[in-house]
């Protein structure tokens, strides 16, 4: 899982995106958030989109955002029976596959907005 923020804000004040990789299967699901958007909200968010889709994961591997090393992030997925797997600082190949689906729905934005313009 990552985030990637920094986008123009919609007209329903998302400007950040969630990425979730599957690493089996390599499906990635994208999820239009609110950078302020609270632990609580994103975590029912994930529930709703990602779990009930694909049922529970058996580990997550992240980066150090501060929302998975939250106390709530952290005991929800202790309740789910996920273990939290972050990646180390400063080396994002950890999360390789999410941080290379991350580079391509950038291109893919990008080539968008060069179209409209």
């Amino acid at each position: 899982m990552d985030f990637v923020s920094g986008l123009p804000r919609t007209s329903k004040g998302h400007d950040t995106i969630c990425v979730v990789v599957d690493r089996l299967t390599k499906s990635a699901h994208f999820i239009a958030i609110k950078t302020g958007m609270l632990v609580p909200k994103l975590a029912e968010i994930y529930v709703e989109q990602i779990v009930r889709l694909h049922g529970i994961p058996s580990s997550i591997i992240s980066d150090r955002d501060p929302r998975f090393t939250s106390r709530f992030w952290e005991s929800l997925q202790e309740a789910l029976g996920t273990k939290l797997r972050m990646s180390s600082a400063y080396h994002p190949q950890t999360d390789g596959q999410s941080e290379r689906t991350i580079q391509s729905l950038e291109d893919l934005l990008r080539s968008c907005i060069l179209e409209q313009r």
